[in-house]
């Protein structure tokens, strides 16, 4: 079994592992690359890299549909969904310039507050903003939202996340020594890691390496306090068997809401910034770079 494991984030429904891997083994080998003094790095081979793939929980079984519906702001669904949303609004109006803010310069955090019940035109407004932020305006509309609703999913569906950290599973095997999330992905890969049961059933599993990649753990409310095992005083448990956890996030990830872990999860987390330029949310951005394949290179070492 493959000594490092990737685990993707949203909207990668339409693909699959060996898809996934296709673009992530290089994008690994080269961060690792980039990280040797020397230039080369350790060997990685076919069978040292794969990929969980868990995208086929949130479509129909069997199915790899290769149409999104028509989403508009009519269809993010008020509460989670809104909120989440919102949260990357306020995130991207702060990192980037060219984004116009909810509070639009003139009625201050206040005014951002009492209208938070009109969320139908705030929405709308937010949607229209995160075109001008330059992740996410190459993002379709509709795939924003359907990336919003696999977050909620993940969190409320019954059985979802169980599906999901199967799938993790399924790719961990005896060998695995890392194992790297993205995104969504990171929470993921945080509770398999954290799931005494699941441990329990593959005693085989000694992974002593985690890396996160533009993760959400930290935000509260949304994510962090809805982690299971449920986190205690504020503070979230420590994965099993873990003892290097490296978290590397883009000073202007909108989606890494939270860029410092450990803070919530305990000093130990070693928190990283990058700067992937225009594509601070790309999984490929984040494993070429030098400090994610030195997080990796030393996890293998352990």
């Amino acid at each position: 079994m493959a000594r490092i494991v990737v685990v993707h984030g949203i909207a990668q429904q339409f693909k699959g592992a060996q898809t996934l891997l296709a673009s992530v083994a290089p994008a690994l080998r080269d961060g690792v690359t980039a990280a040797s003094a020397d230039g080369t790095g350790p060997d990685l081979g076919d069978d040292d890299i794969a990929c969980a793939f868990y995208g086929d929980a949130f479509v129909r079984p069997g199915t790899r549909a290769t149409t999104l519906p028509a989403y508009d702001e009519a269809d993010v669904e008020s509460d989670y969904e809104s909120e989440l949303l919102l949260e990357w609004w306020l995130e991207a109006a702060r990192v980037c310039p060219e984004v116009l803010g909810p509070d639009a310069r003139t009625r201050g955090v206040a005014g951002y507050a009492a209208s938070l019940p009109l969320k139908r035109p705030l929405v709308r407004r937010a949607l229209n903003a995160l075109t001008h932020a330059p992740y996410f305006a190459r993002v379709a509309e509709p795939l924003l939202i359907f990336g919003l609703k696999q977050v909620r999913r993940y969190f409320t569906e019954p059985g979802l996340r169980e599906r999901v950290q199967e799938a993790v599973a399924r790719a961990i095997g005896p060998d695995t020594r890392v194992l790297v999330g993205h995104s969504l992905g990171t929470v993921a890969a945080y509770e398999v890691l954290c799931n005494e049961a699941l441990r329990a059933s593959h005693p085989e599993w000694k992974i002593p390496a985690l890396v996160t990649l533009g993760s959400p753990l930290g935000l509260r409310g949304l994510v962090f306090d809805r982690l299971l095992p449920t986190p205690l005083s504020g503070s979230g448990s420590w994965p099993l068997g873990v003892r290097a956890w490296t978290n590397v996030a883009d000073a202007g990830d909108i989606v890494a809401l939270v860029k410092d872990l450990a803070p919530r999860f305990g000093s130990g987390v070693d928190d990283r910034e990058i700067d992937n330029g225009v594509e601070m949310h790309s999984m490929d951005r984040y494993l070429t770079a030098p400090v994610t394949g030195k997080a990796i290179a030393d996890g293998l070492a352990l």
